[in-house]
């Protein structure tokens, strides 16, 4: 088996540890300061000579990243760039210096606590893991990301983060095989976080997967809903929840937490008798808490996509619904007319698109146009995210990709991965 030499792994452990932040306090209302990771990119020539390769290899190189370069050498001491080279090369080897229980189980009187979240001061090279998929998720146990990766990756060991962030880093550096993150809920829309780590990071989308979400209003054993003076939980979970907690708990104070989960584990831990929770039924389960009410979303069709993340990507293929992720930007000076011509060459060749979503440019935030005549004018710059029902593996989406990158100053395909064609529910996960 190769091994990795003692010097190698000292310097990628001091590299890690001088760019990882220390945790914030678990349960502050304040996220507390994040890495900070800084991408470029440059136009290259992009054809595709000849097809779709048969192989892995010949499908990264051809078409996992179009027109697009991480400048690793930039900043060597960045996560996704020389940090990420260095960890490809441990391959996910011992280093006979790593404990693979990265993620320890408290103890409490005597009994083995529930796992706790990866942090960033956790994120250390793993040895190679056993024939167990390990699935990293944001939040505790008990989150609805839980239960999405319980759904997209059945029998795996759930690895819990404190960040998505941290998520993402864990897939990176071998401490978890695959990522489940969510992007977008029916009723609250787009996570633009995970847009932007999706760029900022080099793992590939390899599948998708949507739950229904169920939530419920939980205290502690004997707490009745009258005496509930304040409600806890994730402000998309309290927004989902509005009207009914304005009925259930209508002299309760709103306050927004982090997480669902640790919302409810909060309440527990503390021994908060004059607080609610609203998570999940699997929350109460686990951390002893009775349900006040269940279903109490507003909307019974609220559901939240989710990708899954691996770092490499899956080799396309026509035999079933695939969809296909890229993010560009526009060439310099062009704008957001680009997106015209974009769009076109999608709808010419008859190839429907489910999302676009526009972020900010962090390279070139700003775009100054100097007319003489009424002066300097400042325009916004903006990366696009873009969706689309097609396989890498047909022709006009390559065809249309090629065209895409002629308008574009970076051209990158997050992944092509098969659509959840799963049958719709608004059971809970649970039940469904």
């Amino acid at each position: 088996m190769q091994t990795v030499s003692p010097a190698f792994s000292c310097d990628l452990k001091s590299l890690i540890q001088t760019n990882l932040t220390a945790k914030s306090a678990r349960y502050c209302h304040l996220n507390g300061k994040r890495v900070s990771v800084r991408c470029s990119y440059k136009s290259e020539s992009f054809s595709f000579p000849n097809g779709i390769g048969s192989s892995r290899a010949d499908w990264q190189s051809s078409c996992a990243i179009l027109a697009s370069k991480v400048a690793s050498a930039e900043n060597s001491s960045s996560i996704t760039g020389g940090l990420a080279d260095q960890v490809a090369a441990v391959n996910g080897h011992s280093n006979g210096s790593v404990n693979l229980s990265l993620v320890p189980s408290e103890t409490k009187n005597g009994k083995p606590g529930l796992v706790q979240p990866l942090t960033n001061t956790d994120l250390s090279p793993a040895p190679s893991h056993g024939s167990t998929l390990r699935v990293a998720y944001q939040g505790v146990p008990g989150a609805y990301s839980e239960a999405a990766a319980g759904k997209a990756y059945p029998n795996s060991e759930a690895i819990p983060c404190d960040q998505f962030d941290v998520a993402f880093q864990a897939v990176e550096l071998w401490i978890a095989d695959r990522a489940v993150l969510p992007v977008e809920n029916s009723l609250g829309g787009s996570i633009h976080r995970n847009y932007d780590l999706l760029l900022r990071h080099r793992l590939h989308i390899v599948g998708e997967v949507q739950i229904p979400v169920h939530h419920c209003l939980l205290a502690l054993p004997g707490v009745r809903p009258d005496c509930i003076t304040r409600v806890i939980s994730h402000p998309q979970a309290l927004a989902q929840t509005e009207g009914s907690l304005n009925k259930l708990t209508p002299r309760a104070a709103i306050e927004a937490f982090h997480d669902t989960a640790a919302a409810a584990e909060y309440i527990a831990s503390n021994n908060l008798h004059d607080t609610a929770a609203v998570a999940s039924a699997r929350a109460a389960e686990l951390y002893g808490l009775q349900i006040l009410a269940d279903g109490i979303q507003d909307d019974a069709g609220n559901v939240t996509r989710f990708l899954m993340l691996a770092r490499d990507p899956i080799i396309p293929r026509t035999d079933r619904p695939f969809k296909t992720s890229i993010v560009f930007a526009a060439q310099e000076h062009q704008g957001t007319s680009v997106l015209f011509k974009v769009l076109s060459a999608f709808a010419f060749r008859n190839i429907s698109l489910t999302k676009i979503e526009s972020r900010p440019h962090h390279n070139c935030p700003l775009r100054v146009v100097d007319d003489g005549s009424v002066g300097t004018k400042k325009h916004f710059e903006y990366t696009f995210y873009v969706d689309f029902e097609a396989s890498m593996a047909e022709a006009r989406a390559q065809n249309a990709l090629a065209e895409v990158q002629e308008y574009t100053s970076f051209l990158r395909v997050l992944g092509s991965y098969p659509m959840d064609m799963t049958p719709w529910s608004t059971l809970p996960i649970e039940d469904a």
